[in-house]
């Protein structure tokens, strides 16, 4: 009989799971009697630094949601199998955003080398949908992986 259990992934397999990019749910803070505001997003990951880029829309139309909470504390959150073994992340720290950064600085020359997979998702065309690229530099990460054991 088979028994799951996990244990805590090395930094070079979180590097390895989280690869150049690919998608997660990112969460940001909010007040103590509400829920944390959460969507799903594509991201970079730039494993020599250990920073994870995001590229999130602002459509025009909408005001409230991402654009009310982007200044708050976050976590990101990535999942999935690798060799048929569930795997997840947990980062948690704060965004900034990469067009404050200067052009030669880290933060944006490390843009080129993440894949942020494109997702089309909106009502609008992609064209009319504002996008604003961030980097977050965590304070922790923690990743976690499935072991099977034989009983």
């Amino acid at each position: 009989m088979q028994e799951l259990r996990w244990v805590q992934l090395t930094r070079d397999e979180i590097d390895a799971f989280l690869g150049r990019g690919g998608t997660g749910v990112i969460s940001f803070g909010t007040a103590v009697d509400e829920p944390p505001f959460s969507i799903p997003v594509s991201y970079g990951y730039f494993a020599d630094e250990g920073h994870f880029y995001f590229r999130l829309s602002f459509p025009a139309d909408h005001t409230g949601g991402k654009a009310t909470v982007i200044d708050r504390p976050v976590s990101f959150v990535v999942y999935g199998d690798l060799d048929d073994r569930w795997q997840s992340v947990v980062a948690q720290g704060t965004l900034e955003e990469v067009a404050a950064a200067p052009y030669d600085s880290m933060a944006v020359q490390a843009m080129w080398d993440v894949q942020i997979p494109a997702v089309d998702i909106f009502e609008d065309p992609r064209e009319d949908v504002t996008f604003r690229d961030f980097r977050m530099v965590p304070e922790t990460v923690n990743g976690r992986g499935e072991v099977l054991t034989e009983d």
